[in-house]
């Protein structure tokens, strides 16, 4: 039986690789966002737009309502995740130790999010336990 919350959107438990996908997500959101208040940071937009955007795609992944595009969400927030660290090696300092930090930390959370992309979601299209109409 698939539990539903008060609205009646499907309700997901929320299990270690839920959890070290949110933990992930949010270190690399607030390293971000650390960066950006830094003094004299010259990059202090993008690292803002960028903390930003890893926080609004997490709640977006685990929105009830948005539970029909779980799998392209985790899709989506895997390119953000790429493209950070393509775009770090351009525009950033290779050479900072916190940089490497948040990119072995962003590689986890691709990892991470490889395995939830392929685990069925309660709601999506491609969950087995909806029925077809």
């Amino acid at each position: 039986m698939m539990r539903t919350s008060e609205l009646g959107h499907p309700r997901r438990q929320v299990g270690l690789l839920q959890l070290g996908v949110m933990f992930f997500t949010l270190m690399t959101a607030f390293i971000h966002i650390y960066l950006a208040v830094q003094p004299g940071e010259e990059l202090r937009t993008w690292f803002i737009l960028n903390g930003i955007g890893y926080i609004v795609l997490l709640i977006s992944l685990f929105l009830p309502q948005l539970a029909a595009y779980h799998r392209p969400l985790c899709y989506t927030l895997i390119a953000y995740t790429a493209l950070t660290i393509i775009l770090w090696f351009i525009f950033g300092q290779p050479s900072d130790a916190i940089g490497f930090a948040t990119k072995g930390i962003e590689l986890i959370l691709i990892g991470l999010l490889i395995l939830e992309s392929r685990r069925p979601y309660a709601g999506s299209k491609e969950s087995p336990s909806l029925p077809v109409h």
